[in-house]
């Protein structure tokens, strides 16, 4: 297809972005050029946008930003078997060499030579993009575009939340009321979690956990985090820590609110290194270290979809604003505010 289109571009090595018009990609043999419908606005995303210290060092300008998404196939590379025009297709934006070791065992979330949508190659805030085949996710009719958008980091909470044994009758702790943090509160509720805990920051977002399934909501650094959780479970711990931040205040908490033989996931990206107490907080505890990287391929697509499918889970409240391509900004200034009255925010070419 040839032509023009709008595209929001990291043009510069500087912070910002800008919406310009560009060319419509031309697809690979083993690429498909997809219409894009609707794409939600990512932490990652925001990162690019203020231009920070990692976005410094991974970025390399001009680059087309965006990741999450969901749309239409328009064209079809020469190579490409499984997808045909007029499919519906959400991304998997961790993009696999399928030649190193962890992607021939099975591994491809976490390959060696992973590149990334939006952040090693042109990405989704545009009116088309080109999508290798083998990240392309056939969605179900039965799915809205805009909960289809977001399955990326949907999947971030159901790989989060269900790895390393599951929640089904046990105590949870969530530290971190983002969008990945909402959604596991959600994915918690439907899997059968006993009790669920949400300790955030914010009031607006720590509402929308309450509308997620969250029995108790903490704020950080008012409440005593550690003593009320003691409280709840009795003196016990929860069985299961979900750690969304990245913080070392959480990362400690967490460890500590931890019981014996429990699973502490990681998931939240710390920004420098952090300190833990390795023998109390893990040795001797016999905690159960999990870390997540991305979503299991296609394990975690198909278990996001069920969920969809089957309305098990309503995200809708997790969706809070919804704005044109062109008001991007708009979406990046409510994503980087102080109150963060926002969580999941999309974007419509």
């Amino acid at each position: 297809m040839k032509g023009k289109m709008k595209a929001i571009i990291k043009r510069e090595s500087k912070p910002g972005a800008e919406l310009t018009e560009v060319d419509i990609p031309r697809i690979s043999p083993n690429e498909v050029l997809v219409n894009v419908k609707v794409a939600s606005i990512c932490g990652t995303d925001v990162h690019i946008y203020k231009w920070n210290e990692w976005a410094q060092n991974r970025i390399k300008p001009p680059l087309i930003i965006g990741h999450e998404f969901a749309g239409e196939v328009v064209e079809v590379g020469t190579n490409v078997k499984s997808l045909k025009v007029g499919d519906f297709v959400s991304a998997e934006t961790h993009i696999p060499c399928n030649q190193c070791f962890q992607c021939k065992t099975g591994k491809q979330h976490i390959c060696k030579n992973v590149s990334i949508l939006g952040v090693d190659i042109n990405g989704v805030f545009a009116d088309y993009v080109a999508l290798p085949e083998v990240c392309a996710w056939k969605n179900s009719e039965k799915i809205p575009f805009e909960f289809a958008s977001v399955q990326e980091p949907l999947g971030n909470s159901v790989y989060a939340t269900l790895e390393g044994g599951g929640v089904t009758g046990k105590k949870v702790a969530i530290f971190g009321c983002g969008p990945i943090g909402l959604f596991a509160a959600g994915v918690a509720r439907v899997s059968g979690a006993s009790e669920i805990i949400s300790i955030g920051k914010h009031e607006f977002r720590m509402e929308i956990a309450k509308k997620m399934g969250a029995d108790h909501i903490l704020k950080y650094p008012d409440d005593d985090i550690m003593k009320l959780i003691t409280e709840i479970t009795g003196g016990e711990g929860v069985d299961v820590v979900l750690e969304m931040t990245g913080s070392q205040d959480a990362i400690n908490q967490g460890l500590t609110v931890l019981k014996k033989g429990g699973r502490f996931t990681a998931f939240g990206i710390p920004s420098g290194k952090v300190e833990i107490d390795l023998a109390n907080g893990i040795i001797f505890k016999g905690a159960n270290i999990v870390g997540i990287s991305g979503r299991k391929m296609f394990d975690t697509w198909y278990r996001v979809a069920g969920l969809l499918e089957s309305k098990r889970i309503d995200i809708s409240p997790v969706i809070t604003h919804k704005f044109p391509l062109e008001e991007f900004r708009k979406g990046f200034e409510l994503m980087m505010s102080k109150e963060r009255k926002a969580a999941k925010i999309l974007l419509f070419p």
